[in-house]
């Protein structure tokens, strides 16, 4: 990753920001973007001028999007094997009554400030999945959030594809490869994948209930040595945004190679049958 940059307690403002973006060679259109506003500066402004930032770099036609994924509502995350280790079984009952159930309003898990201020924006559209949900702003919010399948986390149908479709860009701000939503697509793409049952809770007609469904077992614990590879190949832009380092790909690009990386790398493949 880039270095961070930058003088301790200077908070960039809108104007730094947008000379950022405009050096890094962000363009116009479709951006899926990933922050960690604490390395950016975090800006004058907050989130807010982040925003607004990228949308007058990227032009009035187009729509930014951020993961606003949900990790709080599962029993198969990391994040509940995290919080649960070592409980009993009654102190694990007591645990599992208190989950959530998803909605559409139901903020998300470690996605950071930006992602949050994006999902609250006026205008914001999310994405129907219980577990890996999209916001978005912009003419095509609602056209990029409309199909996100429940047994296709980061795949085709749902709002990574449908950005694939559209020649985004992604944008990595104070983050790495290891956050890049388009490797998942390409995990999604390799024949034969892994795949493994979910389990998450979501609130139907004011009633918690409980959703089992079968998606590819996606794993980033290779995605710095995909990263790594990619940066060789000179597809991605580095610069600084802010305080932070930073990173732009077009995300087909990104993709197609990481298909065909993933393909002679991973050894997890399914047998055929």
């Amino acid at each position: 990753m880039l270095p961070d940059r930058g003088v301790a307690g200077v908070r960039p403002d809108r104007a730094d920001l947008v000379a950022d973006l405009r050096a890094l060679g962000v363009p116009a259109g479709d951006l899926v973007v990933h922050v960690s506003l604490r390395r950016v500066g975090p800006p004058a402004g907050g989130p807010r001028t982040l925003l607004e930032a990228l949308r007058e770099i990227a032009g009035p036609d187009a729509t930014i999007v951020v993961p606003t994924h949900t990790a709080h509502n599962s029993t198969t995350s990391p994040a509940f094997r995290a919080a649960t280790r070592g409980m009993d079984g009654p102190r694990l009952a007591r645990y599992l009554d208190t989950m959530p159930g998803f909605t559409a309003d139901m903020p998300s898990s470690g996605m950071g400030a930006f992602a949050e201020h994006v999902r609250l924006s006026p205008g914001a559209v999310r994405s129907g999945h219980p577990q890996t949900s999209f916001a978005a702003v912009g003419p095509r919010a609602a056209e990029l959030t409309e199909v996100h399948d429940l047994d296709c986390h980061l795949g085709e149908r749902s709002p990574v594809g449908a950005l694939y479709r559209r020649g985004a860009h992604e944008l990595m701000i104070g983050c790495d490869w290891e956050r890049c939503t388009g490797l998942h697509l390409a995990e999604e793409r390799v024949a034969r994948p892994r795949r493994k049952t979910y389990t998450c809770f979501v609130e139907k007609a004011g009633e918690r209930v409980t959703e089992h469904f079968l998606g590819i077992d996606h794993d980033d614990t290779d995605f710095a040595a995909l990263g790594a590879a990619l940066d060789r190949t000179g597809i991605a832009r580095r610069g600084p945004v802010g305080r932070a380092g930073a990173l732009l790909t077009p995300l087909r690009g990104a993709v197609d190679f990481a298909v065909r990386w993933l393909t002679d790398n991973r050894q997890w493949m399914e047998a055929e049958t």
